[in-house]
């Protein structure tokens, strides 16, 4: 019976694995805590609500576009959906078969700097804007989950301007282009109506502080140049 046991528990040991996802370079103990260093989310009495206010009209008049319709998509949130808006400006098409190496760094590095904003959402509990104004958003379906997470920092934002940063500094030549698609990104969650202007703001500089402790672990830099080297193999 013991070694039936064995045998089934050495068979389930790779589904396992992957269900946990991919391995973060470093704990949350050793990023940047934005509940330390990001100011805490504007409320009604702060002018920079009025401001919050005031995109939330400007993202809710484009819903109906063209740019709505890519706000809609990007409520995706994962490294194959990362790699498929960065392709473009990348100059190469990023896939988990076609790019490996570049893959897997940021599949990595984007969960280790995901982190940095975890204390700040328990802590505040923003309210989302969809929630203030008990009105849908673009992807209702996101709506029960989300309410339950707090809003401030966007974590989105941080995911997507993490990539971004990542991949200019693989491909430097193309950082204004892959710059911009990273920040349309964030910009994606105020026109859906999930996030405060506030929010995207927050978690862009949650992921800045976030990839420069980054750096200074060993593995990442490893990965890193394997993720160059890569890149100068399919960019000729």
């Amino acid at each position: 019976m013991k070694t039936r046991h064995m045998v089934l528990l050495l068979l389930l040991l790779p589904f396992a694995a992957a269900a946990a996802g991919p391995k973060i370079y470093m704990d949350k103990s050793q990023m940047p805590d934005a509940l330390l260093f990001l100011p805490t989310p504007p409320d009604s009495s702060y002018m920079l609500m009025a401001g919050d206010y005031g995109r939330y009209w400007w993202g809710k008049s484009l819903r109906s576009t063209e740019r709505g319709e890519r706000a809609r998509e990007d409520a995706q949130c994962n490294a194959d959906y990362f790699c498929r808006i960065f392709s473009e400006p990348m100059g190469i098409t990023l896939s988990k078969e076609r790019t490996p190496a570049i893959y897997e760094l940021l599949e990595r590095s984007v969960q280790t700097i995901d982190q940095c904003d975890h204390h700040a959402k328990d802590q505040y509990m923003r309210r989302r804007p969809y929630m203030v104004f008990a009105e849908p958003t673009l992807v209702p379906a996101d709506e029960e989950v989300l309410s339950k997470n707090g809003s401030y920092p966007s974590g989105h934002t941080v995911c997507g301007w993490s990539c971004a940063l990542l991949l200019a500094e693989i491909n430097p030549d193309a950082a204004n282009e892959i710059f911009k698609v990273g920040y349309e990104y964030g910009q994606s969650r105020v026109i859906a109506g999930f996030h405060w202007q506030s929010d995207v703001d927050a978690g862009r500089a949650a992921a800045s502080a976030g990839y420069a402790v980054l750096h200074t672990n060993g593995e990442f830099q490893l990965q890193m140049k394997r993720a160059k080297r890569e890149f100068a193999g399919k960019k000729h």
